[in-house]
């Protein structure tokens, strides 16, 4: 009897956990590595945040089939969850209440991946060889080989610098202790840190502009609260939306609130300040932009919110072929391109899309994506469904699509670099995934629907 294929899956997120769903489904044995210690580790980060898009539209279908055995009662699909309801209602019943339990392993990061026997130059019957992947746990470092592997290790811990030009600021490292990235939890875990203090807030997406409504929220509590807020470009007004007149209810309000803010001078805006260097003024933090004005801020805190890129050291033994800009696989790139395309204009796809050079290997969910902002969980969840009949050698299925995206009329048109786009922020700074029915969100402070980090 044929043994089943083996297929390593990097990361225990949302779509690394469908991923290993779709796996079992097709009769094939999965390995789930998790860098952190529990699954999910990179949505704890953000689990404080709502997400635009109900449940609906976040919960996978092979995913389901699997826990409707155990008794799981599917949350109201018309609610929108934050992402720790994302985690304790679907993600933790998926891998603790299913058989996925028996196939992941946490605390297992990833190190190095190679073909066994084979080196990156060697080509002959490389694609018959087996993968070798090295991961790193508290015994030490070990390794396991896998027919296939599909890498949904997202990019949430790669987070873009503060920088003008896509490097670090000058000095941004030597005082990455007063600089947090994303979305902290400034009216909860992270309160004490912000509270009664000057806050700047880098970026113009979502994640900047709700991290904006909450720092204000959070002066209301601590009225010594300084909140400032710094763009790269010459207009705030391309982060506000189109208010009442924004056919996207959640986005007209967000930005609408925002813009509020601004005018009542609760939030102090800094505009055309590409930020060049961080220096210390004491125990506080000097932001200074390169020009003829030598403009500064001093703040207590900076948080970046300006975007996030894939980790592509420990896949240096393979051969893979990245699209120079966007950093995602060459076939995917004119579909995302975020010159081009917002989400509502990115169609589903696949492992065509997604299969490179390595025979086996395949990018999925937000880190397929490379640099572009304009990621979909529904997308990542039909990615892996794909890649699992094509590892699982249906072609048929690989290559049929069966995801239909809803018609919400939201991301109608093209965002080009510094235009509005679907969630509100410009296309150059945006930070979180994209919209799914976002109209029905309501209030401040949410990421982008559906993301998967």
């Amino acid at each position: 009897m044929e043994q089943s294929k083996s297929v390593a899956i990097i990361g225990a997120g949302p779509v690394g956990l469908a991923a290993a769903a779709h796996v079992i489904e097709r009769g094939m044995t999965p390995a789930v590595l998790e860098a952190g210690p529990e699954i999910g580790h990179a949505m704890r980060q953000w689990s404080h945040v709502q997400l635009f898009s109900p449940w609906e539209y976040n919960v996978d279908k092979a995913a389901e089939r699997l826990l409707a055995p155990t008794g799981w009662n599917s949350p109201d699909p018309k609610q929108y969850p934050t992402g720790g309801e994302l985690l304790s209602q679907y993600l933790e019943p998926l891998a603790h209440r299913t058989v996925l339990k028996d196939h992941i392993h946490t605390s297992s990061r990833v190190t190095d991946i190679s073909r066994v026997g084979f080196d990156k130059l060697k080509t002959k019957g490389r694609g018959d060889a087996p993968f070798e992947l090295r991961y790193q746990n508290g015994q030490g470092p070990k390794s396991i080989r896998a027919d296939a592997v599909i890498d949904t290790s997202g990019t949430w811990f790669s987070p873009n610098p503060g920088g003008a030009n896509g490097l670090p600021a000058l000095g941004e490292r030597e005082n990455a202790t007063k600089i947090a990235y994303g979305m902290p939890d400034v009216l909860g875990k992270d309160r004490a840190r912000y509270a009664g203090k000057a806050i700047a807030v880098l970026g113009a997406g979502h994640s900047a502009v709700g991290t904006l409504i909450e720092l204000t929220n959070l002066k209301s509590q601590a009225a010594s609260t300084e909140v400032i807020w710094v763009l790269r470009g010459d207009n705030p007004a391309k982060a506000f939306g189109g208010g009442v007149n924004d056919k996207l209810v959640a986005r007209g309000e967000l930005g609408m609130a925002l813009a509020g803010l601004v005018t009542s001078g609760q939030i102090r805006v800094e505009a055309s300040f590409p930020v060049t260097r961080i220096d210390r003024d004491g125990e506080r933090l000097k932001l200074a932009t390169a020009g003829c004005c030598d403009r500064s801020i001093v703040a207590d805190e900076l948080i970046v919110a300006t975007g996030f890129r894939s980790d592509l050291e420990f896949l240096r033994e393979l051969r893979i072929q990245l699209d120079p800009a966007i950093e995602c696989p060459i076939a995917l790139a004119p579909l995302i391109d975020p010159n081009e395309h917002s989400c509502g204009t990115v169609r589903p796809h696949g492992a065509a899309e997604l299969a490179q050079d390595e025979p086996g290997f395949y990018f999925a969910g937000m880190k397929s994506y490379g640099r572009a902002p304009t990621f979909l969980m529904l997308t990542g969840y039909e990615q892996v469904r794909s890649i699992a009949a094509k590892i699982a050698g249906d072609n048929e299925a690989a290559a049929r699509v069966e995801l239909v995206l809803p018609e919400t009329g939201v991301c109608s048109r093209s965002a080009t670099p510094g235009q509005v786009e679907c969630c509100g922020g410009p296309a150059t700074e945006r930070t979180d995934a994209c919209c799914v029915d976002d109209a029905k969100a309501k209030g401040a402070g949410k990421a982008g629907c559906g993301c998967a980090a």
